[in-house]
């Protein structure tokens, strides 16, 4: 995006977007880090805990076009993709709740955060809703909501 900017339209939705799945991609390495010491692994368990780094990877991928000689327009290509982009957020949610729960021992009246964001992403790609000021609030509050639970959970 930096080499190309001349020729293509920012959408500030989709920049938030870039923001949030980056740290999350920098959260998951943290975890996996305190993984390091781990002296129980086994290959389906290594296995699933691919499988949240492999969807932030794709989550990445869908955030990014190829850029040609044509300009792009960032908001045309974000709500080209959304659908696949809520989707696989959905799975996301779901895989942090499911790891939360069953291997962390957290209770589920722990996971609300994630709940809501499973529901809302799976709405919103299989609903087709494509109302901007919905995309527009829903990346403000959770990009509010990750950095208010991040100064309170000590992660910064």
């Amino acid at each position: 995006m930096i080499h190309h900017s001349s020729k293509i339209k920012i959408y500030w939705p989709h920049v938030l977007w870039i923001i949030l799945v980056f740290f999350l991609q920098v959260q998951e390495w943290w975890w996996l880090y305190e993984l390091r010491n781990n002296m129980g692994w086994k290959l389906p368990v290594f296995l699933y805990v691919l499988l949240y780094p492999v969807d932030l990877f794709i989550l990445s991928r869908i955030l990014f076009c190829e850029l040609g000689k044509e300009r792009v327009d960032f908001k045309d290509f974000y709500f080209a993709n959304y659908r696949k982009f809520f989707l696989l957020l959905a799975i996301l949610a779901l895989l942090a709740v499911v790891d939360d729960v069953f291997v962390r021992d957290y209770m589920i009246s722990e996971e609300v955060l994630q709940l809501v964001l499973l529901t809302v992403s799976l709405v919103i790609s299989i609903g087709k809703i494509r109302n901007e000021w919905v995309h527009k609030a829903l990346v403000s509050i959770i990009l509010v909501a990750v950095i208010i639970i991040a100064l309170t959970a000590n992660f910064i």
